[in-house]
């Protein structure tokens, strides 16, 4: 079994496009992982939230995913229209909550895709509600869970971790059985050589999200 720690943010093109990579390429070799979601707020409050939409630079950029994506299954919107840029700490905090009830994966899946499929803002509560309901969530107990905080401490201090301790500076960072991977196409086919390889690969390089803007 591998052991897999993802780091991401749910507002970030490149961690869709390789969550969905792996998710493949485990399918297509049949092997084992537990992954672990680690959260990292590209933007944080109160920082200011960014236009992504009408910055030419991030979309040029974003380019190296049209294909990947495509080959893939996602129809992703790079970057959406959604004007600000969320802030993602209320749909971390609800990604706990569905873990305890199980739905962790189904979550996570589904806020990446309401992001860039669906062009929803999932910084909105009441949005984040209404698509807590589609997998199943209770829609009061999850929006008195946001409402109350009652994971705001666990995120922040989870978002910390991977700044202060994994000293993150872009994501996607995936660690395999405690090992760093790099990506440079995001494709399924590069996934499942790094698989077979058991995750060995450098820590540098490749295509990723920081807080100053993805490259």
């Amino acid at each position: 079994m591998l052991n897999i720690l993802f780091v991401t943010d749910f507002v970030c093109p490149y961690c869709l496009v390789a969550k969905e990579a792996l998710r493949q390429a485990l399918l297509e070799t049949g092997m084992e992982a537990e992954i672990l979601i680690q959260p990292l707020e590209l933007t944080e409050e109160p920082k200011e939230r960014v236009d992504t939409y009408h910055d030419e630079t991030r979309k040029a950029r974003y380019q190296i995913l049209t294909e990947p994506a495509k080959q893939l299954g996602l129809d992703m919107k790079l970057p959406p229209a959604v004007v600000p840029r969320p802030y993602t700490r209320l749909a971390f905090e609800g990604w706990y909550f569905a873990r305890e009830k199980g739905l962790g994966e189904e979550y996570s899946d589904l806020m990446y895709r309401a992001y860039f499929m669906e062009e929803k803002d999932i910084g909105d509560p009441e949005v984040l509600t209404e698509l807590a309901k589609r997998i199943g969530l209770d829609p009061e107990e999850y929006r008195n869970a946001l409402l109350a905080g009652t994971w705001t401490k666990q995120e922040k201090e989870e978002v910390s971790y991977s700044k202060d301790v994994l000293k993150v500076r872009g994501i996607p960072s995936i660690y395999i059985n405690g090992k760093k991977i790099a990506l440079q196409t995001y494709t399924k086919e590069e996934m499942v050589a790094i698989l077979t390889q058991q995750a060995e690969g450098s820590d540098e390089g490749g295509f990723c999200c920081g807080p100053d803007g993805c490259n």
